[in-house]
């Protein structure tokens, strides 16, 4: 039987809320975290409207989803997000031990694959490319729109 709850309707559902960031004339990037699979969070870039360069799409996950299961790890959860992780959100992931990333586009300029691979916890399983171009092409609109 196939399961409707995959990585890739989890990825349409980060989506979605990289679509209300682009709306929102925030970088649009967005992303949900996932326990049994059931959304316990669901976030997208607020830099612009918080004035606060820390307030990106998982670290606002982060936030939401350990509150919401009222612990601060998330080891048993998934997080998918439209674009691989910075630094300081793969940084952080690793201090809520974080089971799973799945991730759509890659970045070369900021994603924390650039540095090093090394700062996820080491139990943390990493797939990319789930709908990848659908991510990538939603970021080149935004910055075309703002050249």
């Amino acid at each position: 039987m196939i399961d409707p709850y995959n990585d890739e309707y989890f990825m349409k559902q980060a989506l979605l809320e990289a679509k209300t960031a682009f709306e929102k004339d925030e970088v649009p990037v967005g992303c949900v975290i996932v326990l049994n699979k059931i959304i316990i969070a669901r976030t997208h870039n607020l830099t612009e409207r918080l004035t606060d360069f820390t307030a990106h799409a998982e670290m606002q996950a982060f936030t939401s989803a350990t509150e919401f299961i009222d612990n601060k790890y998330l080891d048993k959860c998934t997080l998918y997000v439209t674009l691989e992780p910075c630094v300081m959100c793969a940084g952080a992931s690793f201090w809520t031990r974080i089971g799973k990333i799945v991730y759509g586009a890659s970045d070369e300029r900021r994603g924390y694959k650039r540095l090093t691979e090394n700062v996820l916890h080491p139990t943390t399983e990493v797939i990319s490319g789930i709908l990848a171009e659908e991510c990538k092409d939603l970021m080149i609109s935004f910055f075309r729109k703002k050249r």
